[in-house]
């Protein structure tokens, strides 16, 4: 039962050098022993109002108090020593470690006061996941666990270090339906055995079914906090975004023309021989959307980078409306009317010292309309750039202003101005509202479904398994590199089936997927 605030943020005001206000005033007041969610846009201040409470951050204004007592944390280390843990959505393991190593990093138990107890540490790891309940191998390699795995060892990494309060960021969005029931039953057993959680998440149905209350940032500022049996998924969108958000995309049945994308037996090795891709094969039509579901590292990046140029490739066929791509460059294959959000957007799909504008139109500036005689044509770039900020509703002070100082909704909606503006034939989409707020996910996902209706070949590759329901037409699903599934119409699937074939539990057959794939 949860019972007196275990933990309180008052009046907390952040402002970065550059003066942006990234928290004014905000208040946060967590009750022991409940699983508290903080939800937000991007760029509301959720992430900054954490790294503050783990003391990554400092703050000029406000108070911190544990047990009602005030607290200055200076740090990580000051944190943790206070009973602060955190499991940051990107996971802070060392690959080639063990799991228990990666658990005592920092803390090792010694012999003697000077040698590693790896034996010791071995034990204390078991016992660990034993009173928690989290299965994991003391002596696995962390680079050999899949995602659901690693999630475990970074919570158990703040257990080994006496959290009492566990910050989660993002932690369910690499997860199958099956890893997140999971960690549910196992984040409410942490919450019966006296833990405070805190839920960072954009998925309302989530946090719903999970959280007991939940506090709502817009623009810096506390919005409300509210006990979560009250309200509904609309309600919390609205007090998020300040005004309705349709939470389920509608969309007509798709209309398919022929085949723009084609896969044949497409293999892939990684350098040290181990196979990525085994002899895929599918087709994307013209005018339908083609989901490719399935755990992270499964090949599904690998496959869509092969498809752009990014990687080249030895043994197969892709071919791009009957024209082979191998030995072709990403700009030749770019001609060819190829557009693609990268799921890496900070690597792949921005320049983020380079403003807005330039990002925008970076991938036309050799085009005749923009630049003549290799002088650009300011006139028509600005232009472009201010129709595209207004119609994909880019929240910036100017277009001029770097791309770094935006969010990451607003980021993401840079990438799919300049993408979707091309009237593309066939538009490679991967994890396009990965960690973007509810109302960018939303404006994003309609503009995939636009381009379908204008007659665009969609692959849509996302771990968000309710974005793929929604959005595809028909799906394929990725396990260990193979295609495991070809299912022709997904709003016949259930997120439980889904699941399913992501882990491997379920297969159909090579001639089966092969007769459905090339007879499409």
């Amino acid at each position: 039962m949860a019972g007196s605030y275990i933990l309180e943020m008052r009046g907390i005001t952040k402002v970065y050098s550059n003066g942006f206000v990234a928290n004014k005033d905000v208040n946060l007041a967590v009750r022991e022993g409940e699983i508290h969610a903080l939800v937000g846009e991007n760029g509301a201040g959720k992430s900054t109002l954490m790294k503050v409470l783990f003391g990554v951050e400092s703050h000029e204004e406000g108070d911190i108090l544990l047990h009602g007592k005030p607290v200055k944390i200076d740090g990580p280390i000051s944190a943790i020593d206070m009973g602060i843990g955190m499991v940051h959505q990107h996971f802070m393991l060392v690959p080639s470690l063990t799991v228990a190593e990666n658990i005592v990093l920092g803390r090792e138990p010694r012999k003697s006061g000077v040698l590693v107890d790896m034996e010791k540490a071995i034990a204390d790891t078991a016992a660990l996941c034993g009173k928690y309940n989290l299965k994991v191998d003391p002596a696995a390699r962390v680079r050999d666990l899949p995602v659901g795995m690693k999630q475990k060892v970074e919570i158990l990494k703040a257990l080994y270090r006496q959290a009492k309060v566990l910050i989660l960021d993002e932690p369910t969005a690499v997860l199958t339906p099956q890893e997140t029931e999971e960690l549910f039953v196992e984040l409410k057993r942490m919450k019966e055995a006296g833990h405070t959680v805190i839920f960072i998440s954009h998925k309302l149905n989530e946090v719903k079914e999970l959280c007991d209350r939940v506090t709502v940032l817009r623009l810096g500022r506390t919005v409300g906090t509210a006990d979560l049996a009250g309200l509904t998924e609309r309600e919390i969108s609205r007090m998020m975004v300040g005004r309705d958000v349709i939470l389920k995309i509608e969309k007509s049945p798709a209309k398919p023309g022929p085949e723009v994308l084609r896969v044949r037996d497409l293999n892939l090795n990684a350098g040290d021989g181990r196979p990525i891709l085994r002899n895929v094969n599918f087709s994307v039509r013209m005018g339908e959307i083609l989901g490719v579901a399935g755990v992270e590292g499964n090949g599904q990046r690998e496959l869509s980078e092969l498809i752009t140029g990014l990687l080249p490739f030895a043994r197969g066929e892709i071919a791009i409306d009957g024209s082979p791509i191998r030995g072709k460059s990403i700009r030749q294959i770019r001609d060819l009317g190829v557009s693609h959000i990268s799921e890496d957007r900070m690597t792949y799909g921005v320049a983020d010292r380079a403003t807005v504008s330039e990002n925008v139109i970076s991938d036309r500036f050799g085009k005749p309309e923009y630049c003549t005689r290799g002088f650009l044509r300011a006139k028509e770039i600005k232009k472009l750039t201010s129709q595209l900020v207004e119609e994909f509703h880019i929240k910036c002070d100017d277009a001029s202003a770097p791309v770094k100082t935006l969010s990451g909704g607003n980021m993401q909606k840079v990438v799919a101005a300049r993408e979707f503006s091309l009237g593309p034939r066939l538009s490679i989409v991967n994890q396009p509202t990965r960690g973007i707020d509810v109302g960018a996910t939303e404006f994003v996902r309609n503009k995939i479904v636009e381009l379908r209706d204008a007659g665009t070949a969609v692959l849509l590759i996302s771990a968000d398994l309710n974005e793929i329901l929604e959005l595809s037409d028909s799906l394929i699903v990725m396990h260990n590199g193979e295609v495991a599934a070809y299912l022709p119409d997904s709003s016949q699937v259930t997120e439980t089936e889904l699941g399913e074939y992501m882990l491997g539990i379920r297969r159909q057959g090579d001639e089966e997927i092969r007769r459905v794939c090339h007879g499409r």
